[in-house]
């Protein structure tokens, strides 16, 4: 009876051993799914950003959900070199004053906007040309993450005078009118090149809120925060911080 009780228990013994892993085995796999999953995320994010380097944009997800809205939009692709410096330096100036300096996020605009309780002035332009790019509107946790992912991402594989001419590109000056070309000839009658340094800094004044602001009919607003970007533009321009999309 001894032998009998032995031997049982080493069969119950042997079971528990063989249980373990059987349990772990789903686990192990599911992981080994989830990893291959988000390499091939990362990857195809990659394909993405590597695209959008060489050719540009047909358009943007928010661009055609307005273009849907009101019958279509005013926009055509002009080259960096086709507009004024003063432009590019006015967005810069208003939008992003680091954008030399960082890479991709603007630590320290992201610590004063969590002390004053705002998000406002944290997004840097590389932020915005990937949720203006690729992503949509609003604020979810899934848009945020995919932002955070896809933005070193354009910073290592785009100049930063790419990351400036897409932007300039695909930004919403007004309703219906996306990009430096259309805004230039909607609000000025003149081309992107042959925009002056007021004209620049009343265009890039009306960011972000292209919809509420006119650069044709400025407010007192408008017209104090285009001088303060006219002097930002010059600012930058002496103290290096624009070498990085002039050079």
């Amino acid at each position: 009876m001894a032998v009998v009780a032995q031997a049982s228990k080493k069969k119950t013994s042997g079971k528990g051993k063989a249980s373990k892993p059987a349990r772990q085995r789903p686990v192990r796999l599911a992981l080994k799914w989830a990893l291959r999953g988000a390499l091939a995320l990362v990857a195809l994010l990659f394909l993405a950003v590597l695209g959008y380097a060489v050719f540009n944009p047909p358009g943007t997800p928010y661009m055609s959900a307005e273009a849907r809205r009101l019958g279509g939009v005013d926009q055509i692709w002009v080259d960096f070199e086709e507009i004024a410096p003063v432009m590019a330096r006015s967005v810069v100036a208003g939008e992003d004053a680091n954008f030399c300096l960082h890479w991709g996020f603007d630590m320290a605009a992201i610590r004063d906007a969590l002390e004053d309780g705002s998000g406002r002035g944290a997004s840097t332009i590389t932020q915005q040309v990937v949720k203006n790019a690729y992503l949509w509107q609003g604020r979810s946790w899934m848009r945020k993450a995919l932002e955070a992912v896809m933005t070193p991402l354009v910073e290592l594989v785009w100049s930063k005078r790419r990351i400036l001419e897409v932007y300039l590109n695909v930004a919403e000056f007004g309703e219906g009118v996306f990009g430096v070309e259309a805004a230039a000839r909607s609000y000025f009658r003149v081309g992107p090149g042959e925009l002056t340094a007021v004209q620049a800094a009343r265009l890039a004044a009306v960011l972000p809120s292209p919809k509420k602001r006119s650069a044709a009919k400025p407010t007192s607003f408008v017209r104090g925060r285009a001088a303060a970007i006219a002097d930002g533009a010059a600012t930058i321009a002496a103290d290096g911080r624009a070498a990085c999309f002039e050079s």
